[in-house]
């Protein structure tokens, strides 16, 4: 199966910074000012994993904000799906792939960032029509050199890691020619917003290179 016009458009927000904020919600207050601070920083790309009772809301208020681009992790299911875009979810973001799944998203025609963490998953999405994925848990399937290892089969497809990467490890998955960016949380601590230790951290995070 061809790529799908939504595949086009993932491999841009993947290519818009080199980290994108996964995010979880638990104050809608909070979900402003990390937002303006992210972006403030020069990561535009924002993923509110729903995870919590305000994450719609949350990508609501964020979409708020001048440039950012909003969207949706966490998003296990076909219900999950329609409320994330209801709610201006510009892209999704998954943790597993199902047919079911990526089938709704593709008839949706949002941006869709599906995990993967090993071959079977990959062709699964490839036989979907897709060719952008997340790869996940990224530090617990072996890092840099087990991604290394999986995406050489598969020329086209680009990558996301996510899942216990660090401004530290950040590089080494950056560096890697199928990796477009990582998805990371350390940029927002928990509790009340610190928005200029955000914006410092966003900062860096978008100065990162491979």
């Amino acid at each position: 199966m061809t790529a799908t016009p939504a595949s086009a458009k993932i491999d841009a927000i993947m290519r818009t910074a080199p980290v994108i904020p996964v995010l979880v919600i638990d104050d809608l207050a909070h979900a402003l000012p990390i937002a303006e601070a992210l972006v403030a920083g020069g990561l535009n790309v924002l993923e509110v994993t729903l995870r919590t009772p305000c994450a719609l809301d949350a990508i609501k208020v964020m979409r708020q904000v001048p440039g950012a681009i909003v969207g949706a992790g966490t998003v296990l299911n076909p219900d999950d799906l329609a409320a994330a875009i209801d709610a201006g979810s510009e892209f999704i973001v998954s943790p597993g792939l199902t047919a079911r799944l990526g089938e709704a998203a593709i008839k949706a025609d949002i941006p869709f960032l599906p995990g993967t963490a090993n071959g079977g998953d990959i062709m699964l999405g490839l036989d979907l029509g897709l060719n952008r994925f997340k790869f996940f848990p990224a530090e617990a399937s072996g890092g840099v050199n087990a991604l290394k290892a999986i995406a050489g089969p598969f020329g086209n497809v680009r990558f996301c890691p996510t899942g216990g990467i660090t401004p530290a490890t950040a590089p080494g998955y950056l560096g890697l020619e199928a990796v477009l960016c990582v998805g990371g949380s350390w940029m927002v601590g928990k509790g009340t917003p610190d928005v200029a230790a955000i914006t410092a951290a966003a900062a860096q995070a978008a100065a990162l290179r491979g």
